[in-house]
């Protein structure tokens, strides 16, 4: 990313901004100080030859197998609409820099496309002409993906675009590419706003348009000034009406298909790789300063070399630090002797994600008192497992996990109320300890499907094809002063992941260990792994 600047570079690069129009404003307006980018004709004559021409071959993604039946449902929601779904842009980091690109959660679920495919892409579903036989066949609309084209050797972008340039960012997935890889007609971005504004009206007959809305700026706004000019100037219905889009997305993704539950196993296998390593390198770094960011590399280099990257910020809480619920500087020291928490979680190249927390005695021991606590845990997290059947609802699964907390508190003195008026939603004090929820649906997004409604997510049954997870623990805080402080300073959770089937849920993530005896024993042998390599 450095570049030297030397005199003669600003001098060279002073006299090339003011061949270039707009050499009128200010020096300072204009001058790239990091970038000295040659612009002779002769440096264009030569970077325009002497380059391969020959192109990859491309296959189908696999989910391409499977978007079509997304795309069939969307439409059949909003028959006669059009229906906008950006991919979105990168987002600064800082100055210049950008964070690495990941599409928009619907646009990636109702493509297939994964990784960081395709920055500035639309995906739009044109309502089909409801008298053509494709209608009466029971067809509703017709698929197209906008991009921006190849920026390859036969065009000058190829070295003078620093977004889409080939020489500058690598080989890109164009039309042609686009169209193989997911099944979708595609075509040039710079159609987009012709494409958009085609048949647009508030009359009858006419087509109304939809987008997600809080992607994409520039999008939103074309979409609202199209709806403007023909004849949909509320902008307040207009909003009401993305909403719905977004609702009905987020709801469509609450059950998952083979494919998606394939992808899901892979993240958690993945997952417990980054567990795996996460334990061989333990020992080495007890005691030592910012050791919570050692095992925080650990995992996260897993996360790359196995995945596209993490599902979200690793949390490595030892200590102290283990009952803040999101603790991510992970600046800490792990200290021999305390429990150590992870929540950790791979995302794969089609962007689903796993989503697991384990909590271990961070000297390969639970001693008797960390053992009591862990195993509450477990018991509600087992009781929650209990509680999922199909037709049982997410309050089903919190009520049980939260029955065995309230009754091991009680158990212990902590409670100032028995269990019973704890448990009343007049009480409630034993939440104190276990202020968040215990269940999310899980899949492309860590806390997925968030846009749908309440009687849809909260209130409605679980259905086989969901996958969720369960995740109750203990929070005693360094400073919470009601308890003996043998307990404060301690933080445990346990998080799995599991898919409804038709014979009761399943853990997705049964493979990796959690039962106390088998935490030791895991810890042991990576332990012994890591000092024989």
């Amino acid at each position: 990313m450095s570049e030297v600047i030397t005199e003669k570079d600003k001098e060279y690069e002073a006299r090339e901004e003011a061949k270039a129009p707009g050499a009128d404003q200010p020096m300072s307006d204009r001058v790239n100080n990091r970038s000295l980018r040659p612009r002779s004709e002769a440096f264009i004559d030569f970077m325009k030859t002497g380059w391969d021409s020959s192109e990859p071959d491309i296959e189908p993604l696999e989910a391409a197998k499977y978007t079509p039946a997304r795309l069939e449902a969307l439409g059949r929601a909003f028959p006669g609409e059009r229906l906008v779904i950006p991919a979105g842009q990168p987002k600064v980091r800082n100055n210049d820099c950008d964070y690495m690109f990941r599409p928009d959660t619907s646009f990636a679920y109702y493509t297939g496309l994964g990784q960081d495919y395709e920055a500035g892409a639309v995906l739009v579903l044109n309502p089909v002409d409801p008298n053509s036989e494709e209608a009466k066949a029971g067809k509703t609309h017709e698929a197209e993906l906008f991009v921006a084209p190849r920026a390859d050797t036969a065009t000058q972008d190829f070295f003078m675009n620093p977004h889409y340039g080939e020489y500058w960012v690598g080989p890109r997935a164009g039309l042609k590419e686009m169209t193989a890889m997911t099944g979708i007609e595609t075509h040039d971005i710079a159609q987009l706003a012709d494409a958009l504004s085609k048949d647009v009206g508030a009359e009858a007959g006419a087509v109304r348009v939809r987008v997600i809305s809080d992607v994409d700026p520039q999008i939103t706004s074309l979409v609202e000034s199209i709806r403007e000019a023909n004849g949909y100037t509320d902008p307040d219905t207009n909003a009401a009406d993305d909403d719905k889009l977004h609702e009905f997305a987020a709801e469509a993704r609450m059950v998952k298909d083979a494919y998606e539950i394939g992808e899901m196993r892979k993240a958690v296998a993945a997952t417990k790789h980054g567990f795996d390593r996460i334990l061989s390198k333990l020992p080495e770094a007890l005691d030592k300063p910012r050791s919570e960011r050692i095992l925080e590399g650990a995992f996260n280099a897993v996360a790359r070399e196995e995945g596209n990257t993490l599902g979200y910020d690793t949390i490595i809480a030892s200590g102290e630090h283990a009952p803040i619920l999101h603790w991510m500087r992970n600046t800490g020291v792990v200290r021999k002797g305390d429990m150590l928490l992870i929540d950790a979680g791979v995302e794969v190249n089609s962007l689903y994600t796993a989503d697991i927390t384990r909590t271990f005695p961070t000297n390969g021991k639970f001693t008797d008192f960390q053992r009591r606590l862990y195993q509450a845990v477990l018991d509600s997290q087992q009781a929650g497992f209990e509680a999922a059947k199909p037709g049982a609802t997410y309050s089903d699964i919190h009520h049980a996990c939260m029955r065995v907390i309230a009754e091991r508190l009680h158990e212990w003195g902590l409670l100032p109320v028995d269990v019973e008026e704890s448990l009343s939603p007049e009480g409630q004090q034993h939440r104190r300890w276990l202020a968040c929820g215990v269940a999310h649906h899980l899949g492309l997004d860590v806390h997925d499907c968030a846009q749908a409604r309440y009687e849809s997510y909260q209130g409605a049954k679980i259905t086989p094809g969901m996958i969720f997870t369960i995740e109750p623990g203990l929070y005693f805080r360094e400073d919470d002063l009601l308890i003996p402080p043998e307990y404060r300073g301690i933080g445990i959770r346990i998080e799995d992941d599991v898919l409804m089937t038709e014979n009761g849920p399943e853990w997705i993530s049964a493979g990796i260990p959690k039962q106390p005896d088998e935490v030791e024993q895991w810890m042991a042998e990576r332990a012994a792994a890591a000092h024989e390599d």
